[in-house]
């Protein structure tokens, strides 16, 4: 359960550093970003069924919000990719 905590709190507070940082260069540092995001929900994907998904629905929601994080940075992305 821990673990899971950790892995959401880290997998958020790198979308939320990424979507408030004045220093990117580009789209690449973002990407990056993305992917320990994607890192974050498969290992919340297997922290859930390890704890047979009976976390009070709070592992549902991490796990979605973590998904939702990836697409706004997935359109950051895109969006720093066309800027140039």
């Amino acid at each position: 359960m821990k673990k899971l905590l950790l892995v959401s709190a880290l997998g958020l507070t790198l979308a939320a550093s990424a979507a408030f940082s004045e220093h990117v260069r580009d789209w690449r540092d973002l990407d990056k970003v993305r992917a320990h995001v994607h890192e974050a929900i498969g290992e919340m994907a297997r922290a859930r069924a390890a704890n047979h998904y009976d976390m009070d629905g709070h592992g549902a929601k991490a796990e979605e919000l973590l998904k939702q994080a990836e697409a706004e940075l997935h359109a950051a992305i895109e969006s720093s990719k066309h800027a140039k």
